[in-house]
């Protein structure tokens, strides 16, 4: 009896392993998944627009904070601050780093709510994302259709994070946002110190958007 009761111990262990694995394998590809946190943001970003007055919804400033709120928790601020600071992130202070991703932020809000604005369900398409399963950054690609019927495309690159996939650069027509203010503050950082490039972004000044950002968002007007 001794024997016969190892070897159905085994089946029954070797019967609970086979399906784990099977679980494992049906799992999805990527948990979170890319591809459907951005589907998820623009629907909700389309109804939010949507139940918006015509005059607010034409108003980049009444739109950002709205942008804001769908926005927030899908874009980590901190990952696109280092990026853009490069070895200056090193020496930053964690208050410097708070500011200057704070700021970088609401720099990004400011400069892209204005083509938001304009978007609509029919102007917009996500393209499928063909990715290694296992990669822990991906970019989802969108076409964009603006105001003069050009397709401009909009790459979104996100990595995962403990919460989720993340969005940390908005490329415009192959134009990176974060390799345009990387190039933008490497110099300013190195001769003005952090705090004086801090302080630029965070002038509260709509006619102070830099032209390299301020030429990708029209790009998707």
């Amino acid at each position: 009896m001794q024997p016969m009761r190892a070897v159905v111990i085994i089946m029954v262990r070797a019967t609970a392993w086979l399906c784990i694995a099977a679980g494992l394998m049906v799992a999805p590809a990527w948990a979170g998944d890319p591809q459907q946190v951005m589907a998820d943001l623009s629907t909700n970003l389309f109804a939010a627009l949507e139940r918006e007055p015509p005059a607010a919804r034409q108003n980049a400033n009444k739109v950002r904070p709205l942008l804001d709120h769908l926005l927030a928790p899908h874009f980590d601020s901190e990952c696109a601050a280092r990026l853009v600071l490069g070895m200056h992130w090193r020496t930053a202070s964690p208050d410097q780093r708070q500011q200057f991703a704070a700021a970088l932020y609401q720099r990004l809000l400011r400069t892209y709510a204005g083509a938001v604005t304009d978007w609509t369900p029919d102007r917009f398409k996500q393209l499928p994302v063909v990715a290694d399963p296992a990669a822990l950054r991906v970019t989802v690609h969108t076409l964009i259709t603006n105001s003069r019927s050009e397709v401009v495309p909009v790459d979104f690159r996100m990595h995962e994070t403990e919460d989720d996939w993340k969005i940390f650069d908005v490329v415009v027509d192959g134009v990176s946002y974060v390799r345009n203010y990387h190039d933008d503050t490497d110099a300013e950082v190195a001769q003005k110190g952090l705090d004086a490039t801090i302080a630029r972004l965070q002038r509260i000044d709509s006619g102070t958007v830099e032209r390299a950002s301020a030429s990708s968002a029209k790009r998707v007007r």
